[in-house]
């Protein structure tokens, strides 16, 4: 055989092996309550130059590349299954966490890492700018499955999403800065406002045309309708990037403009964007895990200084920047402090960590290790304990109701309508009652009952029972709205 083609299905040989792997970590982490990213990570760094040797990975472009082609898929699956109506209430604290808690994070991350180290300020702020946004892929991990209440999930989804941008914006202005091409004050304003608000203009575009098509559009396979979303969300990141706009800022807009909208394939679309986004995420932490060195990762200086940085960070920066943004917000102590905790860091400061090496700055391997060990840090100590803060504050929705299940309808088709699966949980307020004095939304309708493994026809004088498991045909439009009736418990 040629040594061309055995070193190909060397490579095959490998990725399927990395894949399975991942796999396999993602079901062990979820058992120990720790983010799967650190475990990705693992496994790039013993593949990497530093360990067995199995793979030479260290092109920092091409590590960008990845980076934020995985950041863009992961942005969309986000915003596409973000349900509008239920996050709006929470858009103002999302939006200031951020933008104000971003700046503030960066700047008391800034100051630390001038004491630190023999950096000039510019080079110190923007070790703080790197770290400065919480990771989409990690709050939405974390936040799957835990039945957090609904102002704290929403309003930390709304801020992983929002928050890439601003860190995005400082990181290349501070570039700029220390490479002495920084615009004037007002050039930097000007540039500011047009990457959000041309962002947010040209993502609501992107995605009412991205919606009309989805929709509209007859396709001859119901597999062509995923991949035209993920093209939008491609297109969405880089028109708007080539446009000078913050392009993951355009891709999320877009993508909850889409996700808001009938589509035809809806549920395909969501599976197809989950599978993808989970690969997404592995290729691109194994990747930047191989990209690591070891041994200066885990150096004494950068243990030491790392510990202080993420120290400062958990402690410092992200409670202070928590609390000030959410002034004259409607949370509690208990929600400010669980929010404050939940500021996972992970592979957006990563990537953003790769920016200094693309501009050849002095700092530039030392910026990624420090980033990179805070990451770690952050994902081990925050992401385990987060779950049990969760449960001690009393933030948790009790056991007695359980969360909503959309099934696969492929044959409902452009009438954008959903089936969701519900089992009835030991405080739910609607067990006991008849079917006929539920006040479900207009056009919903209970269509099947399993009872104990017996398939039930549902009538108006039917009680409803613990342990039901119901399917009701609603639109999708409704779903939030069914969601908060089925949750909700006996007083």
């Amino acid at each position: 055989m040629l040594p061309e083609i055995q070193q190909s299905n060397i490579t095959i040989l490998a990725i399927s092996l990395i894949l399975i792997f991942s796999i396999i970590a993602v079901k062990f982490s979820t058992k120990v309550n720790s983010p799967s990213l650190v475990f990705f990570i693992a496994i790039g760094m013993v593949l990497g130059s530093d360990t067995i040797h199995l793979f030479q990975f260290s092109d920092p472009a091409a590590a960008q590349l990845i980076g934020m082609l995985a950041l863009v898929i992961i942005l969309f699956d986000g915003g596409i299954k973000t349900n509008w109506q239920s996050i709006r209430p929470y858009a103002c604290p999302a939006l200031s966490l951020a933008t104000v808690g971003v700046l503030l994070t960066s700047f008391i991350i800034g100051v630390t890492a001038k004491l630190l180290f023999s950096f000039s300020w510019p080079e110190a702020f923007l070790l703080g700018a790197l770290v400065g946004s919480t990771d989409a892929a990690a709050v939405f991990a974390m936040l799957k499955g835990k039945n957090m209440s609904d102002n704290i999930t929403y309003t930390l989804e709304g801020e992983s999403g929002a928050n890439d941008p601003m860190a995005v914006f400082l990181t290349t202005s501070l570039i700029a800065m220390i490479t002495n091409e920084s615009p004037s004050g007002l050039t930097f304003l000007g540039q500011f406002a047009w990457q959000m608000g041309g962002a947010v203009i040209l993502g609501f575009i992107i995605g009412k045309l991205g919606s009309k098509g989805l929709h509209r559009m007859s396709l001859s396979s119901s597999g062509l309708y995923p991949l035209l979303a993920l093209s939008f969300a491609l297109f969405a990141y880089s028109f708007g990037s080539l446009l000078q706009t913050s392009g993951l800022l355009t891709v999320y807009v877009a993508a909850i403009v889409i996700g808001n909208h009938p589509l035809h394939q809806r549920h395909t679309i969501l599976r197809f964007n989950e599978g993808i986004s989970w690969i997404a995420q592995i290729g691109m932490f194994v990747l930047l895990g191989m990209f690591v060195i070891p041994s200066d990762l885990f150096s004494i200086s950068i243990i030491i200084k790392g510990l202080l940085l993420s120290f400062t960070l958990m402690l410092v920066a992200r409670p202070i920047a928590t609390y000030i943004a959410l002034i004259g917000a409607a949370f509690n102590w208990k929600e400010k402090c669980f929010l404050s905790w939940a500021g996972l860091r992970g592979a957006v400061p990563i990537v953003l960590a790769l920016f200094p090496m693309l501009a050849q700055l002095e700092h530039s391997q030392l910026y990624f290790n420090i980033i990179f060990f805070i990451v770690l840090t952050s994902s081990v100590i925050q992401g385990t304990s987060l779950p049990w803060l969760g449960k001690k504050l009393g933030l948790a929705r009790p056991a007695g109701t359980n969360p909503l299940h959309i099934v696969d309808l492929l044959s409902i088709g452009k009438k954008e309508l959903e089936v969701v699966e519900y089992q009835i949980g030991k405080s739910n307020q609607i067990k006991g009652k008849t079917i006929a004095d539920i006040d479900f939304p207009p056009k919903a309708n209970i269509i099947l009952i399993v009872r104990e493994g017996q398939a039930l026809s549902p009538t108006a004088k039917m009680k409803l029972q613990k342990k039901d498991i119901i399917y009701i045909l609603i639109p999708y439009k409704d779903i939030s709205k069914i969601d908060a009736l089925l949750r909700d418990e006996r007083e």
